[in-house]
């Protein structure tokens, strides 16, 4: 199935901005992406991988990022067991354990390929915890989200062929049925408005 390039870009840039919106994205986030072009034009997972689309992909990934000052790891496929394409200082900054592989088609898929040749002295990580994500063609980017997941819907559901989900995270709440979690409530309480004077 032939795809329109101009078109994916387009709605790749309208989920990321969506995304970024919703989950706040900016300086010092992080975003996983993980994207199959098979699924792209329209085919299974792996069986139709598309250089053009995964460089699409990358390309307009890397500019909303630009734009917005967050982050981006991209996922490879599982056949390099789902490692995460990064900047080498980003990776070192953070603490995160390197792989060793070069993504390729067939053994990382295309967005991870070009990723690693477009991001300055990339390498691959074993894993991470984003802040956000977006999965194209159901890759499963769940393992590198934060805890705790919560579902993000943009205006648009698909690109090109693929399904799109999208999730932003939260910390997880803690404390019993006593616990504030709203700060003006808390402030309410800690600091509470003058009673009115009778007089």
């Amino acid at each position: 199935m032939q795809v329109s390039i101009a078109q994916v870009r387009e709605q790749i840039a309208q989920c990321l901005t969506d995304l970024a919106d919703e989950a706040q994205l900016g300086s010092g986030h992080l975003l996983v992406v993980g994207a199959s072009t098979s699924e792209i034009v329209g085919q299974r997972i792996g069986k139709a991988t598309s250089l053009e689309v995964g460089q699409a992909v990358v390309e307009t990934v890397l500019e909303i990022s630009r734009q917005r000052g967050f982050e981006v790891a991209f996922q490879c496929c599982e056949h390099l067991n789902r490692a995460l394409v990064v900047p080498r200082a980003l990776a070192v900054r953070k603490g995160w354990t390197q792989v060793l592989a070069v993504p390729v088609p067939g053994a990382g898929g295309a967005v991870a390929a070009h990723a690693y040749f477009a991001i300055n002295d990339a390498c691959l990580v074993e894993s991470i915890a984003a802040d956000a994500g977006i999965d194209i063609g159901d890759t499963f980017i769940g393992m590198h989200l934060r805890k705790v997941a919560v579902p993000v819907r943009g205006r648009i559901r698909e690109v090109g062929e693929a399904h799109v989900t999208m999730a932003r995270t939260r910390p997880p709440l803690t404390g019993g049925h006593r616990a504030v979690y709203d700060v003006e409530e808390a402030r309410r309480r800690i600091f509470p408005a003058p009673s009115a004077d009778p007089s």
